[in-house]
């Protein structure tokens, strides 16, 4: 191993199984005997993924308040910490579902200003193969307008490696009609598959993710303002929900409910669904303990990831919600479902202890292919003009 640290991103847009995969190659690392820090990012704070992954034991920072590309001086700051307190051999950094252009932001200016701290593996970029055959025509169904379009299509298009994520959702030659669109439209980029959460296709990622180098080429172009408009147009909610029952109840079955009646109320509403996701910790389980439910499509089923094994009495439950839709409509859709769900329990109150619900701002990089522009202070604040 170099004595340099390996620094990793594992990008995607929202749902796309950033954080799945992201465990596992930690998983994988570390059995191997490697030291691994993990970096996550939201456009604020209270990350459902921040709470997955140090859930699995590993020494987790996360950046709140705008992308890494805006957050440049507080993502190595971040690493910095990292190398202090856990000494990582392996960086791995997960960026905001919503952002792009981070090759010539995060990438480049990593490399070109602490090329003898780290070795920077290629641009990993995943894709959900269902909502990818919706944004390619391949496939009728709920979908994003054009301009959130551009920036799934931008996240792409500087991958290094496109990783047909969840490839078991589709059959053999659903993926095939997709690899071929995929290998015409960003011809640079070498497509693998894999399914992370049945932990198959991913020898071969991981081991380019350890070995290869990014590739050297010039930056794409983009469109800020587009890509800003793009931004704007998603919702974003985080909510941090105190639940405190008179009797035990079944946190699983609760999370399902919950997930339910919001789906069907944004549905109702016209939103599309870019990823809802929720833990609930208990207050008297071992530590750690967590409960999960995901939900990446407007039309799909949540999938309950983690279960509590034993009801509980009460807890903290994290929710995470990001769709194309008024902001306000998100919060709405939370706040009734948490009304009708607790109804279903017998003494079960929620208290609503946090949340931010609003559109991000728009995208001003720290650096940008050797530009530099001044960094927010005290970080960048949704809607302030940084991302």
């Amino acid at each position: 191993m170099s004595t340099k640290a390996r620094y990793i991103m594992i990008g995607g847009f929202l749902g796309a199984g950033k954080t799945t995969t992201v465990g596992r190659l930690a998983r994988h690392l570390s059995d191997q005997g490697l030291r691994v820090g993990l970096i996550t990012n939201d456009q604020a704070g209270g990350l459902v993924d921040t709470k997955l992954l140090r859930g699995q034991g590993y020494a987790t920072e996360e950046i709140a308040g705008g992308c890494f590309c805006c957050r440049f001086n507080t993502l190595v700051d971040a690493a910095r910490k990292l190398a202090n307190e856990a000494k990582p051999d392996v960086f791995i950094a997960e960026p905001v579902g919503s952002c792009t252009d981070l090759v010539a932001t995060v990438t480049y200016p990593l490399r070109r200003m602490y090329g003898d701290a780290f070795t920077v593996a290629p641009l990993s970029v995943l894709v959900d193969p269902i909502r990818a055959r919706r944004v390619f025509g391949l496939d009728q169904g709920g979908t994003f307008s054009a301009k959130v379009a551009y920036i799934f299509k931008k996240q792409l298009e500087e991958a290094d490696i496109i990783v047909i994520s969840k490839s078991d959702l589709i059959e053999d030659a659903q993926r095939e009609e997709l690899r071929a669109v995929l290998e015409k439209e960003f011809p640079l980029a070498k497509i693998v598959t894999a399914s992370p959460r049945q932990e198959t296709g991913l020898d071969e990622l991981f081991a380019r993710l350890m070995t290869d180098e990014q590739a050297r080429r010039n930056p794409m172009a983009v469109d800020y303002e587009v890509y800003a408009d793009g931004e704007a147009l998603l919702g974003w909610l985080n909510a941090t929900v105190t639940l405190k029952a008179d009797d035990e109840f079944d946190a699983n079955a609760f999370l399902k409910q919950l997930a339910l009646i919001v789906q069907a109320q944004l549905q109702r509403d016209g939103a599309e669904i870019a990823h809802f996701k929720m833990t609930f910790s208990p207050d008297d389980g071992i530590a750690g303990e967590l409960a999960s439910i995901n939900l990446v499509r407007s039309d799909y089923v949540a999938e309950l990831g983690m279960e509590l094994d034993e009801p509980t009495t009460g807890g903290q439950l994290i929710v995470n919600l990001r769709a194309e839709a008024d902001p306000a409509s998100l919060m709405a859709a939370v706040k009734d479902g948490l009304a009708e769900a607790t109804l279903n329990f017998f003494g079960l109150k929620a208290t609503l202890d946090h949340e931010e619900h609003f559109r991000p701002g728009k995208p001003t990089p720290t650096h940008r292919d050797g530009e530099v522009v001044m960094e927010t202070k005290g970080g960048c604040q949704p809607g302030s003009g940084c991302c």
